[in-house]
């Protein structure tokens, strides 16, 4: 449902609370005091039939017998009446629920599941059971139990603990922070995180978003609503549990190394999310984005009256990832005119203990015209000669004078060691973010700074793709489901290499013998090359082949092999006489005397699907556990910063004699990987572990791979986070005059063939398309086209088979509803009569109609009748805009429309 009545749930016109009593401590008391103490000025009703009257006010036995039916009910009844209470409002027509009842229960047949049911048969949003409920300021609703209200703000804090809610309502009434809302979703049988996400993300009272997450219920929607909103504004989040899960048994290195919150780190890095740690930190994340936008740049400042308090600022920025500010000449000369001479003359600027507040007016307006930083902090440590408030005021009325001047402002950031209220006052009044030490200073800064780099690189274009890079889906899909169909969980070696293959990836070759002398011919040629050979047991009952013996290494005979085939053969009937041995594998023994040893893999969460994981491999990999892992798909840009976040990154380098390691093969591979896990989903495990890495390329030496039946269904892959790009959408389409056309998804790295493709329409058809001139294709403006998320939005493009040029494209995103999409289409200027724009339409219809939308719609231009004809005869309804008379709205119910492949095949002629 995501937004669907969620305006009547944060600004209801009138509120009944259901188990409303007299009764002193009780729920239903204090939600109704608290609403009243909060201003509410709607409508508020109490519900209890056994009173008249409650706090002064009219009490009636039901919702059905109030005057009006309200927008929202609070629910404070007994778990047993809670059931009959929301089927009694679904009836009435009530919109929303805040159910603070606990002990409701979770899965099928549940008290708890009936409530969801019951709700959503009558369009009913519950936020709850077991919640403390729901505060909106600007609403003056405080629908909580909370001990008090909070201010109006621009902050939104969703939170599945009602502690940590009622925790940050006491914390941001000390520090005078205010909130656009706080909700407390506690059981979340209805309304959660994806849902509050969308809803905020479009409201233009909140900029920034807080989450305290436990656990996440659908990936796939919260994947999906977490990176929409990350693209508007900053999305802070708290993770609870981090250590829960701790060390487990597993069948690869790569499972046992995806542990749960590196699962849950990746899906916030990849959602562009920036990920705190503690309440401290989730403290100092809500002081800085309630009091200082996002602002490009991440050169640091520090204006101190104490040397030491500076130097700690310096260490904790250091610590952080930060960048000290150099300054320069025409700054270090205006200071010297004003600071005394004991000045540190460098960064941090230490201007003496003695400093009273015209001493840092001075500094600070120095800094803030330095071009050599992009922030300043400033430190005050208490003494006797200046009073601590009167600095701050000096400071506010510098950044007020540079606010006047109308330019960029400098953020400034202040840390008042002591706490001074007076001096905190003046800051909150000024929106300046004050910290009680330099290290939460550093640490706010530092989270500003981490928001716009992952804007910065959830904006990035990827690197094309090889075009040579042409897996094969259907042999690696028929090795998969010929070991399924044998009941078997573990591919054997040759599997495992075929599968490899398929997707392109180097390996070692494998060679199967069943006795002793195959296994000595096998070797035979590799040995009179000059190489080793490695004879290993295979078996689909001894998983540990090490465990018995069955691996033998650095054999360089025939003779030595056949011995070792033969001494493996023994060890294994001897060792495991239930064990169904198919022969031994024989493979040559990959030397690369300066090449890395690293691990890449697959692994499956229980939450967020396939992972894919990158680190340093060998035998000791769990030991070292220096890995990174990320949420398929992946293109090569994301695979490069997937290997960036580990300390191998490093030794792949070149150093002495070692050569640089090919790092785009590296990363090449883990997008194969991704991609095998997108097209093949029966895969649970895959561990390469070592894949050789020199600069040569990359070679897997040894690979382990698990699968099971995939019984999920549903569009897009079943279990992936983030909907990958959808290959079976790819057409090939025959245009009136015979030319061909592929069409297909658009990718995140169709930016350049975008640019090129609008230097080709003419100003009139732009305007057109866009309702005004277009004349800036910056980068933003096209990655908003090219970077899609499949889940909410399609493009499709159409490239010329001979030329290879984009011809045309047409989008559909769906609202957060996920119900109505809204389209936009636009050729190439000079290839208009060729049908593509009705080829363009249909496909995009069909899509509509497998995704489960309810309707297209878009706006058009009353004077471009080429379209209104074309959306006519595809059945769209076409009326007067009621908000300008220039345009008209077309609209297509996708009920109407019962095969979309054969709607008429061309355009009226």
């Amino acid at each position: 449902m995501s937004t669907y009545r969620l305006d009547r749930l944060f600004a209801p016109r009138s509120i009944a609370v259901v188990g409303a009593s007299p009764r002193p401590g009780s729920l239903g008391l204090t939600f109704l005091r608290n609403l009243v103490a909060g201003g509410f000025d709607g409508e508020l009703f109490s519900v209890n039939p056994h009173h008249v009257e409650i706090e002064g006010r009219p009490c009636f036995p039901s919702v059905a017998e109030l005057p009006e039916i309200p927008d929202l009910i609070v629910v404070a009844v007994p778990p047993g009446r809670v059931l009959g209470v929301i089927e009694e409002a679904g009836r009435a027509g009530v919109s929303a629920a805040i159910v603070a009842t606990a002990g409701m229960g979770y899965g099928a047949g549940s008290l708890g599941d009936q409530v969801q049911l019951a709700a959503r048969a009558h369009g009913l949003r519950i936020v709850g059971p077991n919640c403390i409920g729901v505060l909106a300021p600007r609403a003056k609703m405080n629908a909580s139990f909370a001990a008090r209200s909070v201010r109006p703000g621009d902050l939104a804090l969703v939170s599945q603990s009602g502690a940590l809610a009622a925790g940050l309502v006491e914390w941001a009434a000390q520090r005078q922070v205010g909130f656009s809302a706080i909700v407390s979703l506690g059981d979340k049988v209805d309304v959660d995180f994806s849902d509050c996400l969308d809803f905020f993300s479009a409201d233009s009272g909140t900029r920034a978003i807080l989450l305290y997450i436990e656990s996440i219920d659908n990936a796939q929607k919260f994947m999906s609503a977490a990176r929409a909103a990350a693209r508007v504004k900053p999305v802070v989040v708290i993770k609870a549990g981090r250590h829960a899960q701790g060390a487990k048994a597993a069948a690869t290195h790569t499972g046992a190394l995806a542990g749960s919150d590196a699962v849950y780190d990746a899906a916030f890095r990849r959602a562009g999310l920036l990920r705190v740690l503690d309440l401290d930190q989730l403290f100092a994340a809500a002081e800085t984005l309630g009091r200082q936008k996002p602002f490009p740049g991440s050169r640091l400042a520090v204006l101190t009256n104490g040397g030491g308090i500076g130097v700690l600022a310096v260490d904790r920025l250091i610590d952080l990832g930060g960048t000290l500010a150099a300054l320069s000449e025409k700054t270090r000369a205006s200071l010297d005119a004003i600071l005394p001479p004991t000045w540190s003359h460098a960064n941090p600027i230490d201007i003496v203990g003695d400093a009273d507040p015209a001493r840092y007016a001075g500094a600070l307006e120095a800094l803030l015209a330095d071009p050599e930083n992009d922030a300043v902090l400033i430190l005050n440590v208490p003494t006797a000669i200046a009073g601590a408030a009167d600095v701050a005021a000096a400071i506010v009325d510098v950044v007020k004078r540079d606010r006047a001047r109308g330019y960029r402002q400098k953020p400034v950031f202040a840390a008042w060691i002591g706490e001074d209220p007076d001096s905190a006052r003046l800051f909150e009044e000024a929106r300046i973010p004050n910290f009680a030490t330099e290290a939460d200073a550093v640490r706010g800064f530092m989270q500003l700074v981490r928001y716009r780099e992952a804007q910065e690189e959830l904006m990035e274009t990827p690197d094309n793709l090889p075009h040579d890079f042409d897996p094969d889906t259907e042999a690696a899909r028929a090795v998969v489901a010929h070991v399924l169909a044998q009941s078997r969980r573990w591919l054997d070696p040759l599997e495992v290499n075929a599968l490899l293959r398929a997707y392109d990836i180097p390996t070692a070759p494998v060679i199967l013998a069943t006795t002793p002398d195959e296994a000595g011919e096998a070797a035979r040629p590799i040995i009179a090359e000059g190489g080793t050979v490695a004879v290993k047991v295979l078996s689909p009952d001894i998983v540990h082949k090490s465990d018995i013996g069955g691996v033998k290494l650095d054999l360089t005979t025939e003779e030595a092999v056949k011995k070792a085939a033969a001494e493996i053969f023994e060890r294994a009937a001897r060792l495991k006489p239930q064990a169904h041995v198919t022969g031994v594998t024989v493979q040559p023994m990959v030397r690369r005397a300066k090449a890395r040893e690293l691990i890449v893999g697959l692994a499956d969460d229980p939450s967020f699907g396939p992972v894919v994981l990158f680190g340093r491999g060998g035998t000791a990999v769990e030991v070292i556990n220096d890995k990174a892992l990320a949420l398929p798909p992946l293109d090569l840009k994301l695979a490069r910063d997937l290997i960036a976040r580990t300390r191998v990154s490093r030794r792949l380098k070149a150093y002495r004699d070692v050569p640089a390691a090919d790092e785009r093969a590296i990363a090449l591979t883990l997008v194969k990987l991704a991609q095998m896990a997108a097209d093949i989903p029966e895969i649970r495990e895959l561990d390469i572990n070592p894949l050789l890495a020199d600069q040569t390329g990359v070679i897997a030496v040894d690979a382990r791979v698990a699968v099971a039946p995939e019984t999920r269904k549903g569009s897009g892959h079943p279990r992936f986070a983030v909907r990958p790009y959808p290959r079976e959408w790819e057409r090939h389409i025959r245009l009136r005059n015979g030319r061909m056309a592929f069409v297909r998804p658009v990718r995140p790295e169709d930016e350049a063939e975008f640019r090129r493709f609008f230097e080709k329409i003419t100003p009139e058809d732009l305007r057109l398309r866009f309702f005004a001139p277009v004349r800036d294709f910056s980068h933003t403006f096209l990655a908003r086209l090219t970077q899609l998320d499949y889940a909410r939005a399609i493009a499709f493009v159409a490239f010329d088979e001979g030329t290879g040029e984009m011809m045309g494209a047409v989008r559909l995103h769906a609202d957060a509803n996920h119900e109505t999409g809204e389209y936009g289409i636009l050729l190439r200027s000079d290839l208009k009569g060729l049908g593509l724009g009705w080829e363009l339409m249909r496909l995009m219809i069909e899509w509509a109609k497998v995704d489960g939308l309810h309707e297209i719609e878009g706006q058009v231009l009353r004077e471009n009748s080429t379209m209104l004809d074309m959306c006519r005869s595809l059945g769209f309804s076409v009326r007067v805009d009621p908000d300008d008379p220039e345009l008209r709205l077309v609209t297509l119910p996708i009920a109407s429309i019962h095969e979309p492949e054969k709607l008429a095949q061309q355009p009226p002629a």
